[in-house]
């Protein structure tokens, strides 16, 4: 008769052959390719790329770096402006008012330290409060109102468009400001708005400096910090964003803000640039900013998008600017090359997305 612990002794069994790991669409992971395709600046980075090459060949004075400062430039202008647009449309929103509020910035400046013969260190200081309060009206009336920032932003736009012409004639009886460059003051505002600087014998301006570290700046912003999440979140669904806690009326108003602290910087290099403003300047930028952006990869619809896109998609508009006119092209065609090239690249973003994420 066998003992109870024989017959407690469990069954020896062999485990089954290991086969194929079963997995399903849910589960399956992407490659590496196809993840780094998801990346919403990798279209417009190969559409940057082959710009560059395609103006190289076609205008050989591009190879030279003073050349190469020039695009830089260009691009930096439109790239710092961008950078704070591209930040409100991932927000879900978007401001038309851009193109002029750098203006506005600008003849702030410069008329209240004439005028008032105040160092012109006031006058900027006042501009940056202005500009400010600008995007933070913006953004009040949007959240108070509920209404499209289309409308609220062209309000904004024909306001300070003819706010800019008008006030500029009243007080200096002109349709730009007075000469400040021999104000107390000038010299070491442009060395922080206007400078420029020497690299292997090229001279770069400090505005390429800037927009680099405003780049680095955004995207720290938006991948490591908390404000990056709540950006995010407004702009994909602002009434889920408000449900889990996230401030989007703080958060819209500030990314208004953010817009008017890049409208005061690009104005107050304009005004030290080139010591005085046209006030009739402007119109039409704020287009070119949101291209820049939508180039980049930035969605109409927000909730998507990145920092690093729209540094490309201005480098592309500051190629094909300059590099039409060191091919010796007639500059007529610039818009419209523009137009095939932003039309290009949302078809291209939008299939790099889809293959991206089809299963």
């Amino acid at each position: 008769m066998m003992s109870m612990a024989q017959q407690a002794e469990p069954a020896v069994t062999t485990p089954p052959a290991p086969g194929p790991k079963q997995t399903d669409g849910r589960t399956r992971e992407r490659s590496v390719a196809l993840r780094v395709l998801a990346r919403p600046e990798v279209g417009v980075f190969l559409g940057a790329v082959a710009v560059f090459v395609f103006f190289l060949i076609a205008a050989p004075t591009l190879r030279d770096g003073g050349s190469m400062a020039t695009v830089l430039y260009q691009s930096s202008t439109i790239g710092i402006m961008a950078l704070p647009v591209a930040l409100l449309m991932i927000g879900g929103e978007f401001d038309l008012s851009a193109g002029v509020a750098v203006v506005t910035s600008a003849l702030t400046a410069g008329m209240l330290s004439y005028q008032l013969t105040m160092n012109v260190w006031m006058g900027v200081v006042v501009a940056l409060v202005a500009s400010l309060a600008v995007g933070a009206f913006n953004g009040w009336v949007l959240v108070k109102t509920g209404l499209p920032s289309f409308l609220v932003t062209l309000a904004t736009f024909l306001v300070l468009q003819g706010v800019n012409l008008a006030v500029t004639k009243l007080v200096t009886g002109n349709v730009a400001t007075d000469d400040i460059s021999d104000m107390d003051g000038f010299d070491q505002a442009k060395a922080l708005f206007a400078s420029s600087f020497d690299v292997g014998g090229v001279e770069v301006k400090i505005t390429v400096v800037w927009w680099l570290v405003f780049a680095a700046l955004a995207t720290w912003v938006l991948l490591r910090t908390k404000y990056g999440n709540w950006i995010f979140a407004v702009g994909g669904s602002q009434e889920s964003a408000r449900a889990v806690g996230v401030p989007v009326t703080f958060t819209k108003i500030t990314l208004f803000m953010l817009v008017g602290f890049g409208a005061w910087f690009v104005g107050m290099h304009q005004l030290f640039s080139f010591n005085t403003v046209q006030s009739g300047e402007g119109v039409g930028q704020e287009l070119i900013y949101i291209a820049a952006a939508v180039i980049g990869g930035c969605l109409l619809t927000g909730g998507y998008g990145s920092a690093i896109g729209p540094v490309f998609g201005a480098f592309m508009f500051g190629m094909v600017n300059q590099g039409i006119v060191f091919a010796g092209w007639n500059p007529d065609w610039f818009k419209a090359f523009l137009g095939v090239m932003l039309l290009g690249a949302v078809l291209i973003n939008l299939y790099v997305r889809r293959a991206a994420t089809r299963r």
